[in-house]
């Protein structure tokens, strides 16, 4: 491998890294408020594996919380990085592309994803975590995968 590759797959792990990290503190700041804390909300992640047992695996379903949700946001910027190799307007509007990406990662994982996991709980859309989790997801996770991996087609 060369260090171009090398510097290119370091850009599209830390996109994918930063937007997973804005994506769990939000949870853990939104659902902690609620009294919920970060260990559920981790095991609430991995429950998409492990349905209901998640809640009773302790800190092995944490960790697979964690580990899948980091993964899940490193594959995503993996997929944006490549959609900017391939067409220009990822690179050339990073923050229209940005924005939009994180809407269609929040629809990917809350019309395609969840319901074909084993997450135990029905889906809901309240208002006020509807419009908090689109925000985070637009500007939170889409937008510093793009402007994160745009670093990786100059480089």
């Amino acid at each position: 491998m060369n260090a171009r590759n090398l510097r290119v797959e370091g850009w599209v792990v830390l996109a994918g890294v930063v937007a997973a990290t804005f994506d769990l503190a939000y949870a853990i700041l939104f659902y902690g408020w609620k009294g919920v804390a970060a260990e559920r909300i981790l095991q609430t992640i991995a429950s998409g594996f492990l349905g209901r047992d998640a809640f009773q695996l302790g800190w092995l379903s944490v960790a697979l919380g964690a580990w899948s949700h980091y993964t899940i946001l490193i594959v995503a910027a993996a997929v944006f990085y490549r959609a900017g190799r391939h067409w220009a307007w990822p690179r050339q509007e990073p923050i229209t592309a940005g924005l939009v990406y994180g809407l269609l990662i929040y629809g990917f994982m809350n019309f395609v994803v969840l319901p074909l996991s084993a997450y135990p709980y029905p889906m809901r859309f309240p208002l006020l975590t509807t419009a908090t989790g689109l925000l985070v997801h637009m500007v939170g996770v889409g937008l510093s995968i793009s402007l994160i991996t745009r670093r990786a087609h100059t480089d």
